[in-house]
């Protein structure tokens, strides 16, 4: 894949730049952004293509919460990632509050260039390998990078138990 750095969505990678993380951009067919689809396509390993999503809480003042997780594992809404947002209930936001919220699109959702007080909750296996490849803030690139580059985001937190084996 080359480097269309002209594919990068401009906050994402101010967010990057800022934060003096080293990345490369990978191009993406918007038609294969979902993970299934991406990781067939350009043959990424699931063990190395890391999601992003937006959990909001129920009720009329959502809360929200960004978790960062393996495409080989699941994420603990109903368990841990609810605790960790401290309410009583929690489901995947849906599509115009994720737009609404970060400037995303489902499917290109990544934690650089979300806002400054969004929590973001990072599953201990997206730490582990030597690289990753994230959402790039749209469905036409990915990013490809070292997982301690997410250490550089101020609201992170690396959080036991937010996703489990897929079984």
């Amino acid at each position: 894949m080359s480097d269309p750095e002209h594919l990068l969505y401009p906050t994402t990678r101010a967010a990057l730049d800022a934060a003096a993380v080293e990345y490369e951009v990978m191009a993406c067919d918007p038609e294969l952004a979902d993970t299934a689809a991406f990781i067939r396509a350009y043959g990424v390993p699931a063990e190395r293509s890391a999601n992003t999503i937006i959990v909001a809480s129920k009720g009329s003042e959502p809360v929200y919460v960004a978790c960062v997780l393996l495409a080989t594992t699941s994420l603990d809404v109903n368990g841990v990632v609810r605790h960790q947002m401290g309410v009583r209930k929690a489901s995947f936001a849906a599509a115009e509050p994720v737009r609404e919220l970060s400037g995303m699109e489902i499917g290109g959702v990544t934690p650089f260039g979300l806002p400054p007080s969004l929590p973001i909750l990072v599953d201990p296996r997206v730490m582990a390998p030597d690289w990753i490849v994230l959402g790039g803030g749209n469905r036409s690139s990915k990013l490809r990078l070292a997982p301690a580059g997410l250490s550089r985001l101020a609201s992170m937190r690396v959080v036991p138990g937010l996703a489990a084996d897929r079984r």
